[in-house]
């Protein structure tokens, strides 16, 4: 069920607020166990069989936690930790990465003149990166002190299965700090007190009317570009690169708009959620970017990935190489194919070299805005990398980028249906609201009255475009 579905805003979310805030707000627990029923008929809309998978992840994890806390002994500690963790990776990459790997292996075996073996494909739990991410922090963060055990089972389902975050984040701690090391309530707070105002509430709707209007808006009207451009045959230098742009701009606008709701509908509830993103394209260099993009998922990368495996502190081969390895993972956790893998590869390598300049890129020389728009550009063609099916497509659009050539066949019918006005209006609204440092999030920080208007006008238009076009759903839910 995505947030930009006419089931979800039409009928799940009113009716869930509503149940809600008729209990009184001293029935913390009923309330609870409302958002715990939630979140489980929320997952069951895509397939009732996913949620014997994250009710049985909750179960063992929640377990070993308890077992975890009530130990005082080092070793039984390390390997309750390492089995919880073992055990949730094992899940991820039996259902995300066996078709994968036997692919791979075929392609081995066919090299070799050998038989290929028959490959088990396995449907992809929707959000499984994300609540996986979730309980391994939890452990971790439980072995390491920095987090409470949770004191129930009903506290742990809550947690894991809080379906704002459940199908693509953010990525939220159970009791720590947030990934930008900013101090706010933690989820294990929230499960205990939740302060809820007309204030919160209005910021919360306010949020989410404004995602919901840039997915549908912006994300979905350049989504048509992107998508022409990438499936045809062979397009001109200038339409690779539009297309390119577009696919840029449709994945940021999807994301931070997922979040950004996600953000919203968690203060209806009285949760604050973490921040995920912070303007990511008007960074001037790959780690300002990483800074700003998915804030959560940097966050669990660096603190439980980066760090552990010693960071900088282990001298300068030994960064370069914790590098590469944090960002080859990245890109192998947001999807299983070469292409992800050469996606972080293409960004491991840009912040090795950043590092390798003292924390600076190569273009480090060039006016601010040059800057930013270097950046940018070297992001998009990772992005070309990260959208295409497989390493020869990437291949052929990046040569298309660089070598300049003419669109051939079909030309004059690409043209019209990626160069319309209405795509051109909407390609320049995105490039100016990506330059400009106020997005978002800042919309909430104190809610004008002459913002008021201009949400209910956006979200009127966004709903109306709704029903006048195909469903697309959100990008990051197949990650």
């Amino acid at each position: 069920m995505a947030f930009s579905s006419h089931i979800f805003l039409f009928y799940f979310l009113p009716v869930l607020l509503a149940l809600y805030h008729m209990l009184p707000a001293r029935w913390l627990a009923a309330r609870n166990v409302l958002l715990l029923v939630a979140g489980y008929v929320f997952y069951a809309w895509i397939d009732p069989r996913l949620t014997l998978l994250l009710f049985g992840l909750t179960v063992v994890n929640y377990a070993l936690s308890r077992l975890l806390a009530g130990s005082s002994t080092r070793r039984v500690r390390l390997l309750t930790t390492a089995g919880a963790i073992a055990l949730d990776l094992v899940v991820l990459g039996i259902f995300k990465y066996t078709a994968f790997l036997g692919e791979s292996l075929n392609s081995l075996l066919r090299f070799a003149g050998r038989d290929t073996l028959p490959i088990l494909r396995i449907v992809l739990p929707v959000g499984i990166s994300f609540y996986t991410f979730k309980v391994i922090s939890y452990v971790v963060d439980v072995y390491r002190g920095r987090s409470p055990a949770a004191r129930s089972l009903l506290d742990f389902a809550c947690y894991v299965s809080f379906f704002p975050q459940l199908l693509s984040g953010p990525i939220q701690r159970f009791g720590t700090i947030d990934a930008k090391g900013e101090i706010v309530p933690t989820f294990a707070d929230q499960l205990r007190t939740r302060w809820r105002t007309p204030n919160t509430f209005s910021h919360g709707v306010a949020l989410f009317m404004l995602g919901f209007a840039k997915k549908i808006l912006l994300a979905d009207g350049v989504a048509q570009v992107a998508d022409a451009v990438f499936a045809a045959a062979s397009p001109g230098t200038l339409d690779a690169w539009f297309g390119a742009l577009a696919y840029s701009f449709q994945l940021y606008f999807d994301f931070s708009a997922y979040s950004e709701m996600a953000i919203g509908i968690g203060l209806m509830f009285g949760f604050d959620c973490p921040r995920n993103f912070d303007a990511p394209y008007r960074a001037d260099s790959f780690g300002g970017f990483w800074r700003r993009w998915h804030i959560t998922l940097s966050g669990w990368l660096r603190d439980y990935l980066y760090i552990p495996l010693g960071g900088n502190r282990a001298g300068t081969g030994r960064t370069y190489i914790n590098l590469m390895i944090v960002f080859l993972l990245c890109g192998l956790w947001h999807g299983a194919g070469w292409t992800f893998i050469v996606w972080g590869a293409w960004h491991g390598a840009w912040l090795v070299v950043e590092r390798l300049l003292g924390r600076r890129p190569f273009y480090a020389f060039l006016p601010s805005p040059v800057r930013v728009l270097v950046t940018f550009l070297l992001i998009t063609v990772g992005w070309v990398i990260f959208r295409a099916p497989d390493l020869a497509e990437a291949g052929r659009m990046l040569a298309i980028m660089f070598v300049p050539q003419s669109a051939q066949g079909g030309s004059t019918l690409l043209s019209a249906v990626i160069y319309t006005r209405g795509h051109l209006i909407v390609m320049a609204l995105c490039a100016v609201l990506v330059s400009q440092p106020l997005q978002g999030c800042d919309w909430t920080g104190r809610l004008h009255w002459a913002k008021v208007p201009v949400l209910i006008v956006l979200f009127a238009l966004a709903l109306m475009t709704m029903f006048a076009q195909s469903f697309r759903s959100f990008l990051y839910f197949q990650f």
